[in-house]
């Protein structure tokens, strides 16, 4: 369920009885030809359709996050880590405020990451709460499908290309060779631009859409379990 299709007395209701809230996140940074919000598109769209048979409400997907990196590429924002820590932090007291208990962050960016530490650290102010966060896209079972498919395959590669982050033009037919990932990452904006080139880290830059579809199934069949559970016990 969208919060956004929700009235109060709606969330109300839900809290009556469940206290298991979905957040996601995102980022606004490039992806080669694709578009510049796939991280967001893709955490709210996965958090959307795997919680949709559950009836959990999924909140807004947060759709900035922490790329410094790619801030050479034009229509990148990136927010400070002390930034978005703090962000991820009000909304999980709002959360707490209203009576969710169990919260399932779902990630879509891995400059992300300060947010899972930070959900630690928050349980741990917070007893009687349970956080999960959840990478889906390396999580063990879909990145296992990702091997499967082709395992040359990074950011703003075909894993990335569905019809859903797809915009129109023609894109490279090659296989990009891997960027060197721990040289980039001691290189900065400039550089990683001028080294990277169009932002792609490797692989094609799209493969056959049932392949995708594949791929979209199984992250939203692994993500629905762990949404399911097992949860710690929490009391309200």
């Amino acid at each position: 369920m969208k919060i956004s299709d929700m009235n109060w007395q709606q969330v109300e209701d839900y809290l009556k009885t469940d206290d298991l809230a979905v957040l996601p996140l995102g980022s606004t940074e490039q992806h080669a030809g694709l578009s510049l919000s796939v991280d967001s598109i893709l955490a709210e769209k996965m958090a959307l359709d795997a919680a949709e048979p559950l009836g959990i409400p999924v909140f807004p997907v947060l759709a900035y996050g922490v790329t410094p990196y790619f801030m050479a590429y034009p229509g990148t924002i990136s927010l400070r880590v002390e930034t978005y820590t703090a962000i991820v932090r009000d909304i999980l007291d709002g959360l707490y405020t209203q009576g969710f208990r169990r919260i399932f962050i779902l990630n879509g960016h891995g400059g992300n990451a300060p947010a899972g530490s930070l959900a630690t650290e928050w349980m741990a102010d917070h007893p009687g709460t349970s956080v999960k966060f959840h990478n889906w896209w390396n999580a063990p079972e879909t990145l296992a499908k990702v091997q499967e498919i082709d395992p040359v395959a990074s950011h703003a590669s075909w894993m990335e290309n569905f019809p859903w982050t797809r915009l129109p033009g023609q894109l490279p037919t090659q296989q990009k060779p891997m960027i060197d990932l721990a040289a980039m990452r001691a290189m900065d904006p400039a550089t990683t631009r001028r080294v990277l080139g169009d932002g792609n880290f490797g692989g094609y830059y799209q493969r056959d859409d049932a392949e995708m579809q594949a791929l979209w199934d199984t992250g939203v069949a692994e993500t629905r379990k762990l949404m399911q559970g097992p949860w710690a016990e929490v009391t309200r």
